[in-house]
Order: C-alpha cells, then structure tokens, then sequence
C-alpha cells in the first residue's frame, strides 16, 4: 500500500511507480480513500518534503492504521 498524498497535479509531474494518489487536502475525500484500505497491512506515504506526510500518518494512526511509514524527505529526496 503505497500512496502520494500529494495534489493530483503533483502525482501526475511524477510519482513512485505504483503508487496511488490520495490527496491530503482533500479532507473527507482523504478519509473516505484510506477507509478502502487494509489497516493491518503495511501503509507507504509520501508527500513532496515530508511534512504532509508525517501530518497524514498521524491521521492515519488516529484512524486504526497499524503500520504507518513515511518516506523521510519526500519525493524530492527520493533516489530511484
């Protein structure tokens, strides 16, 4: 489970491969994609610096997500 949180303009300049788009500032909308998501399972989340991300892993924390990880940096220090 591997997701942007980035805005949808962003994802689309350029993602990880795989990963699916839920934009953080989309607030219900950001609930209603992550509840479709497995909680037990491990979550990937990044964002472009990493400061959404570690705002939406908290949030994801709060709603029942066991295994939360960021990607320290973000996109912009992803090395692929």
């Amino acid at each position: 489970q591997l997701v942007d949180v980035r805005t949808k303009r962003e994802f689309l300049s350029g993602h990880i491969k795989g990963a699916k788009s839920i934009d953080f500032f989309q607030g219900s909308a950001f609930d209603s994609a992550f509840s479709k998501l497995k909680k037990d399972a491990p979550v990937y989340i990044y964002c472009q610096s990493g400061n959404r991300s570690q705002k939406a892993a908290r949030k994801l924390v709060k709603m029942g997500f066991t295994k939360v990880y960021d990607l320290r940096g973000g996109y912009g220090s992803w090395c692929y």
